[in-house]
């Protein structure tokens, strides 16, 4: 884990009310999943909805969403935040990261240029899961 990558993150798309508990759970083995809990259902509770570019559908072409967040300026390595614990806390390409967390069905975040570009996906439900790019200018 990259603590100080992810307070970019947290502090960048994360309202200011639940900040300090994210990076609090996300610090801790046993509480980072209550972190990424958050993500579930309620993630516009819990994000800065002024950030957030909900991708339309069809939406679940790993390449095609690569593309869209290389459109806006993604790295080639990105850092993951996510309930997969394979790739939790890890960087990795862009395109291996979305091979993983596209259709998992829970909650990822994926940093593409720290504190500016994300790609989020949130708990799958009925239907294909909600499926965002954040970005901050």
């Amino acid at each position: 884990m990259n603590k100080e990558l992810e307070e970019i993150i947290i502090k960048a798309f994360f309202v200011k009310r639940v900040q300090e508990r994210v990076l609090f759970e996300l610090a801790s083995p046993k509480r980072r999943l209550d972190a990424l809990s958050r993500l579930c259902h309620n993630y516009n509770t819990t994000l800065r909805e002024q950030y957030m570019f909900k991708i339309p559908k069809p939406n679940s072409d790993k390449t095609e969403i690569e593309a869209l967040l290389k459109k806006h300026g993604a790295e080639k390595l990105c850092y993951i935040i996510s309930w997969n614990e394979e790739i939790d806390g890890q960087q990795m390409p862009l395109l291996s990261a979305l091979e993983n967390v596209v259709g998992f069905g829970m909650p990822s975040i994926i940093s593409c240029i720290p504190g500016k570009l994300a790609y989020f996906e949130s708990e799958q439900g009925y239907g294909p899961p909600p499926r965002y790019f954040l970005k901050k200018e």
